[in-house]
């Protein structure tokens, strides 16, 4: 896989997996409907914040395991493979019914205080820990640095969260309408579980 190849495949990949409702959907969306805009764009910045946070702790911990040891690279394999296997058939067998958007208390501390919501809301999310180890390596090129590449998918992520995070806190009463259809929900809850259940054949079909 070429680093074109690889970045088209992860911005394709992230952005199906961006649109699929979880926290911090819930959160912007609830945000935006009972405190505004203005509160739910600082929630999204705390947010992506954590995404950050995350990218780079994975790529410079994670890219310097996997740059010395091909034992590090096959064990995480089969791990980030039996994992997103795991969550992508739950994800088909059982997917949603119902996606809660109502709205949420607020934060005592000012508007700062949703910014550090959706900070934590991220950072103490641990799958999202899950999901930047077991996804991002599957992008890695041969060849390539781990860490800087790795820093540059977490990036074209976070780019991903802005848009669709914007659209969610602009659109906020049509989407929330949405995202209360349980067939919409069910949908696509099946077709992530199906991205993801691809990935973790790649990633465990993949050699180093």
């Amino acid at each position: 896989m070429s680093v074109v190849e690889a970045l088209v495949a992860f911005t394709l990949a992230a952005g199906l997996l961006t649109l699929t409702p979880g926290l911090d959907t819930a959160l912007i969306l609830r945000t935006a409907a009972a405190e505004g805009p203005k509160r739910a764009v600082l929630a999204m910045v705390g947010i992506l914040a954590g995404c950050f946070v995350w990218g780079g702790l994975v790529a410079f911990g994670l890219g310097a395991v996997l740059a010395a040891s091909t034992l590090a690279f096959t064990v995480l394999k089969w791990i980030g493979a039996a994992y997103l296997l795991w969550l992508g058939i739950g994800l088909i067998l059982k997917p949603r019914d119902r996606f809660e958007v109502g709205a949420a208390p607020a934060p005592s501390g000012g508007d700062t205080a949703w910014m550090r919501r959706g900070f934590l809301s991220n950072l103490l999310n641990p799958k999202m820990g899950v999901f930047y180890v077991s996804f991002l390596p599957q992008f890695l090129p041969q060849g390539v640095s781990a860490a800087p590449f790795m820093l540059l998918l977490t990036a074209i992520h976070v780019l991903l969260g802005v848009i669709w995070l914007g659209l969610l806190i602009a659109a906020t009463q049509p989407l929330a309408r949405v995202l209360r259809q349980a067939a919409v929900v069910r949908w696509l809850d099946r077709v992530t579980g199906g991205v993801f259940i691809a990935f973790g054949l790649k990633l465990a079909l993949e050699r180093r």
